[in-house]
């Protein structure tokens, strides 16, 4: 019997696979369980219907991630740190701090969206990674000034 599957089964599918079980592990189990449906033209419409609503809206998500990212690499952070002997700064930026800068120019990220790969911890330019979307990341410049 065919069914498609209408949850993640760990080592049996994933959601939207259809697969060939056998028919009582798919009557007693997977259909019982509301894992599994059995394939029929209404199901496999219903998932073709849920598949092109999904990629439609990865489309605009991704689309809206492109215009996020030419806000972003416009902007540059500016921080005011206090300095030691020599210009050592104190401490160092914070994945919060630049969330919060962020927040102040009307752009809304995560902290984890955020990737410090080095330390901000000099005076001058970095260069932080946002990512934004899979494959899509923005660079957002950041400036330590005394």
């Amino acid at each position: 019997m065919e069914v498609i599957f209408i949850k993640d089964l760990k080592n049996q599918g994933k959601k939207g696979q259809i697969k060939e079980v056998k028919d009582g592990y798919a009557q007693n189990f997977l259909i019982k369980n509301n894992y599994a449906v059995p394939k029929t033209k209404e199901n496999l419409i219903k998932l073709h219907a849920e598949q092109a609503k999904k990629e439609a809206i990865n489309q605009e998500n991704k689309k809206n991630a492109e215009k996020l990212k030419q806000e972003i690499e416009k902007i540059v952070l500016e921080f005011k740190v206090k300095t030691g002997e020599g210009d050592k700064v104190f401490g160092s930026i914070s994945i919060k701090q630049i969330k919060e800068e962020l927040q102040k120019n009307n752009i809304k990220i995560e902290k984890n969206q955020i990737e410090i790969t080095n330390s901000i911890s000099s005076l001058g330019f970095h260069n932080v990674k946002i990512n934004l979307y899979p494959g899509i990341e923005a660079t957002v410049k950041i400036h330590l000034v005394k």
